[in-house]
């Protein structure tokens, strides 16, 4: 009735189903159901939206690294469009997947839930290739003597960036510019230029 899948409601049963006799007289239980937490209409969003686009996918919900953390993960033939150029059509969606999780219902804020879309294990693979472009470059600042300026990333981009030259030591980042357009830039620290 309520049009959402049974693992995502919980219930309090207020009374117990009596069988009657011969079948005559019984009575079905009573109990009272609602809609488990947000994430459930974020992961319904992501859902209705493959079968619009006509995309054979498989979208499945896990728990992520905390209790108000979830994971949402697509894949099948043709999830790949969702991507985009360095994972922006993907961020948007995670955007509207996160509204749809924490969206106001009846003028009431229920807990905000974080919620992660990614699509074919992209997420890991982009970690790691941004770990390997920090590396790389710090490499050149630490040979050439000279800062390097990345291309426009997003926060989550610029977060792994950051945390990846932290651990090499003689160079340090900087996030410089405003709103879509922050890049990250890797210099030498001062510790390496007293060297």
């Amino acid at each position: 009735q309520l049009g959402i899948p049974a693992d995502a409601l919980e219930y309090t049963v207020i009374e117990e189903p009596k069988k009657g006799l011969f079948g005559l007289g019984a009575v079905p239980a009573k109990i009272s159901a609602f809609a488990r937490g947000g994430e459930y209409d974020a992961l319904e969003f992501i859902k209705k939206l493959m079968a619009d686009m006509q995309i054979e996918a498989e979208v499945e919900m896990c728990d992520g690294e905390s209790a108000d953390h979830k994971v949402i993960s697509v894949s099948g033939e043709g999830a790949a469009v969702l991507i985009g150029h360095h994972g922006e059509t993907l961020d948007s969606l995670q955007y509207l997947a996160s509204l749809a999780a924490n969206k106001k219902v009846d003028g009431k804020k229920e807990d905000y839930v974080r919620i992660t879309v990614d699509v074919e294990g992209y997420r890991a693979k982009r970690e790691e290739t941004l770990r390997a472009l920090a590396r790389k470059q710090a490499d050149k600042v630490l040979k050439y003597k000279r800062s390097v300026m990345l291309e426009p990333m997003n926060p989550y981009e610029r977060r792994i960036i950051h945390s990846e030259v932290q651990n090499i030591k003689g160079v340090s980042t900087n996030s410089i510019g405003s709103e879509n357009n922050r890049k990250i830039v890797i210099y030498l620290d001062s510790s390496a230029d007293a060297e």
